[in-house]
């Protein structure tokens, strides 16, 4: 096995570092490299290359759910450049979208309490628009402007935005 366990993500798949991503071309060097490194193909090999085997799987693995996600590859190129967007001790938000936030988790729970669906409907298609407006940005910032601080907090806008989303999820759930 020559693969080299300091490689990044990206050029473990052999893809340029960006937000932007061929996600085929992702698919198909993660499926090129497990053919390679599957622990299967090693299962009468000594236990120093069952154990490498095993080690490149998991990093393997680990490297392509972190592309193949939006958010983590987001935040993956971040921490490539310095920056720890998730960093709990900064909570900065600008005051315009603390006041979105107030607004819609109270229409949240206004749908939720009338039992009302097509709010709840309305209000996950302004979330859903918010969020692909998010993720264009977020190219934008990472991949032309390379404003990796605005880019973090842009994601940390947008962890706001899936987290509410799943609570309009679960909030469908209590309509039944």
């Amino acid at each position: 096995m020559s693969l080299d366990f300091n490689r990044n993500h990206f050029d473990l798949f052999g893809l340029p570092q960006a937000f932007a991503l061929d996600t085929a071309r992702l698919d198909q060097a993660y499926r090129d490299i497990q053919a390679e490194i599957h622990p299967d193909r090693f299962a009468h090999a000594g236990e120093s290359e069952q154990r490498l085997a095993m080690q490149w799987a998991t990093k393997v693995n680990e490297a392509y759910q972190t592309l193949k996600k939006p958010f983590e590859r987001a935040r993956y190129l971040l921490s490539l450049n310095g920056v720890d967007a998730m960093d709990a001790r900064n909570t900065s938000m600008p005051a315009d979208f603390l006041m979105l936030q107030m607004e819609w988790r109270e229409a949240l729970e206004q749908a939720r309490a009338g039992k009302n669906e097509k709010t709840l409907r309305a209000l996950e298609q302004t979330l859903q628009e918010q969020a692909r407006g998010m993720r264009a940005e977020l190219g934008v910032l990472l991949d032309e402007q390379r404003a990796y601080a605005r880019a973090g907090d842009t994601l940390r806008k947008l962890r706001f935005m899936d987290k509410l989303l799943e609570e309009v999820g679960a909030a469908y759930e209590s309509l039944d």
